[in-house]
């Protein structure tokens, strides 16, 4: 059922929760908005949105066609700027989640 009301190049993702140090919540923004140019050079990574969920916490979603570009976007550029700023700039380690999309209107 899933091959009808997903796309094959959005059946897989990662949420990920972010919680920023109330005193680096901009930082934690610009670093979020910043990776935009990083995933737009990732040719596996599908999709990609920064989210702010409320006022120092954060969240990325993003999808992929297959386990093999998730694995590499989780090897990525993306993911080491952010655990290499995980002692500075957060509150706690990111909770990064697999998640399997069940459905999608793309447009």
């Amino acid at each position: 059922m899933t091959d009808i009301l997903v796309p094959e190049t959005t059946r897989i993702g990662l949420l990920a929760r972010i919680e920023a140090k109330p005193e680096y919540v901009r930082e934690v923004e610009e670093l979020l908005t910043g990776a935009l140019a990083l995933a737009r050079e990732e040719a596996g990574t599908t999709l990609w949105f920064a989210l702010r969920l409320g006022p120092a916490t954060f969240g990325i979603f993003d999808t992929f066609a297959t386990e093999e570009n998730r694995q590499a976007h989780l090897q990525g550029k993306i993911a080491a700027a952010l655990m290499e700023n995980v002692p500075k700039l957060l509150a706690e380690d990111p909770e990064i989640l697999p998640v399997e999309v069940l459905a999608a209107k793309l447009s």
